[in-house]
């Protein structure tokens, strides 16, 4: 028996102590991995270009997890920038003297059409300074190429191509799917909100005339604003652009320079001898280069501020949901919880929000709202919004001091639906599956998904629905000091792009993240004198580790995949999502 236990010991004592060396082994691993993901300091020699490539999504704000897309193959940090990342290290390579110039190397950027407009606008302000910005791709689809535009010269590999054919939204219609799959969608719209098509795709199998005249109207708006930009940086008419896109001409990579869209052909090599000589380097020496991902950790020229005085930035980016936000959603009581922070830091003297969503819940909605009102009780708060802030994404901004918004930002549909599925169908005539109940008052059935609403029911919902649509045509009306009467006029679920919007009387005024931040500081009396604070506060490390490799592991792998087709994977799960009373974009859009 004693030998018994003395074995039974040793290899518990065994095991225990390969556990330990395991999990120190491990330990140390992660924080080898994490010190490499972190951004050291980098130290740039004089005559220096900085190369962008992005080949990551752009958010709108940067992500300080250090395993985020880290790649494991080459154990190199591959973590996306976020655009207030991008913004400042332009800035701060415009100030340093050590940087000459720019070099855009990239064939696609995943990123909204607002989003660039930010981007491209801080690109011109770098211009500014005399530094030059040359251009280089193996092919441009039209967000690249309209990034591209400006620069100082623009070159193709002899057997490129180029993508410029006007922009196409493609919208995703389920309804032949749900019909073979017995699947009824009970569809709640209120009031004649005929341009609230975000239901569309369950019920119908192409766009109503009301969606197709929003979108054509929406698509020409951003159209205009990009071919205006192309034309003025490439001294182009807007007519000869309009007709090389009808003819399709850029196919050909001879066709690009003669109509005079990029400066020449080069292979790779020559447009880095073309660099080595824009930055005086001569013989056989390298060209210096950065990556934008290693520049991040090079230090500002800038002085740091000593003051105590703050500036808070709320960064609002997803689908709005109730609880706690996750990756691409925003919960309300995330959301909630740092406008409130902030609201109660006596350091921050003025709040910019920043909403980057298409809608989503409307309580959830109104919780967050609510917050706002109650920040701008006590200090100023600015509405900086991103590629989009429609239904949701404008009830949540509505009612701040001021609101600052793209010429491409797509805003407005002031609307709400409800939906309701019954998966009676399915259940019963596909699965052979059936249902019984009891109940003990009338209506103890409401919601069931199994049948069908009854006309009490329907009519109980959608006087609710009818409820929130007026309390929010009212929100807006007294916010914007606007007639209700001409609110629901303009409303009805309709979406405008910001160009449109501010002329409607929904937005103040054009303008992106830091044009905010600066109108911000002019409102609390800050003039420079002021830092910024990010919120909401990032979570510990581990935690995010934690986290990363659980649940939000899977999206970033599917968004690593998928890329631009992600897309489809997230109109599928929008509509997964789609429950109860909704003011969420009247569409799930791809514009390319």
């Amino acid at each position: 028996m004693k030998e018994f236990i003395k074995f039974m010991f040793a290899s518990f004592l065994g095991t225990l102590l390969t556990i330990i060396i395991l999990m120190i082994i491990l330990f140390g691993m992660i924080a080898g991995i994490a010190s490499l993901a972190e951004k050291e300091e980098v130290k740039l020699k004089a005559n220096t270009v900085l190369q962008i490539n992005w080949k990551t999504p752009i958010y709108d704000r940067a992500s300080d997890n250090p395993f985020e897309q880290f790649d494991f193959a080459t154990m190199q940090p591959n973590r996306p920038l976020g655009l207030n990342v991008i913004l400042k290290n332009i800035e701060k390579a415009g100030n340093d003297p050590n940087v000459d110039g720019i070099f855009l190397n990239m064939e696609e950027v995943q990123a909204g059409v607002g989003t660039l407009d930010e981007i491209r606008n801080k690109l011109m302000e770098f211009k500014k300074t005399g530094k030059f910005i040359v251009s280089y791709a193996n092919g441009y689809d039209q967000k690249a190429y309209y990034l591209a535009s400006l620069a100082d010269e623009i070159y193709l590999n002899p057997d490129g191509f180029m993508l410029f054919k006007g922009l196409n939204a493609q919208l995703v219609f389920l309804k032949r799917m749900l019909d073979k799959l017995d699947i009824d969608i009970q569809v709640v719209r209120g009031p004649d909100n005929k341009y609230k098509s975000a239901v569309e795709p369950l019920i119908y199998e192409k766009m109503s005339d009301a969606n197709r005249e929003q979108m054509e109207a929406l698509l020409n708006s951003i159209w205009g604003k990009m071919i205006l930009d192309i034309s003025k940086s490439r001294g182009i008419s807007i007519e000869d652009l309009n007709k090389t896109a009808d003819n399709l001409d850029l196919v050909s990579a001879d066709k690009a320079v003669e109509l005079k869209f990029i400066d020449g052909l080069m292979y790779e090599d020559e447009i880095l001898d073309k660099l080595k000589e824009k930055t005086g380097i001569t013989g056989d020496s390298k060209l210096r280069s950065v990556t934008f991902g290693k520049y991040a950790g090079v230090k500002s020229k800038k002085a740091i501020k000593s003051t105590k005085n703050r500036i808070a930035v709320v960064y609002a980016q997803g689908d709005i949901v109730q609880g706690k936000s996750k990756p691409n959603s925003i919960g309300s009581e995330t959301m909630a919880k740092a406008l409130r922070k902030a609201r109660l830091d006596d350091k921050v003297k003025a709040i910019v929000f920043r909403v980057n969503s298409p809608g989503g819940d409307a309580l959830a909605s109104e919780i967050i709202r609510r917050e706002v009102v109650l920040a701008k009780k006590e200090k100023p708060v600015i509405i900086s919004m991103g590629d989009v802030a429609a239904s949701g994404g404008y009830w949540i901004s509505v009612s701040a001091d001021y609101i600052f918004a793209e010429p491409t930002t797509i805003t407005g549909s002031i609307g709400v639906f409800g939906i309701i599925p019954n998966f009676k169908g399915l259940f019963n005539d596909k699965l052979g599956i059936t249902f019984d109940n009891v109940k003990t008052n009338k209506n103890a059935d409401f919601i069931d998904v199994m049948k069908p609403l009854s006309e009490y029911q329907y009519k109980k919902i959608d006087e609710e629905i009818t409820k929130i649509y007026n309390k929010f045509v009212n929100l807006v009306a007294t916010s914007r000091n606007l007639g209700a009467e001409y609110v629901d006029g303009i409303a009805r679920g309709r979406v405008w792009s910001g160009t449109d919007a501010r002329k409607l009387g929904l937005v103040d005024q054009m303008g992106g993240l830091e044009d905010a931040i600066a109108y911000a500081a002019e409102k609390a009396e800050l003039g420079e004198n002021y830092r910024i604070r990010e919120y909401p506060v990032r979570k510990p490390f581990y935690q995010q580790l934690i986290e990363e490799l659980k649940s939000d592991a899977k999206t970033r792998i599917i968004e690593n995949e998928l890329g631009d087709y992600k897309t489809y994977y997230d109109q599928i799960q929008a509509l997964k999502r789609m429950e109860g009373i909704q003011a969420r974009l009247p569409f799930i859009y791809k514009i390319d």
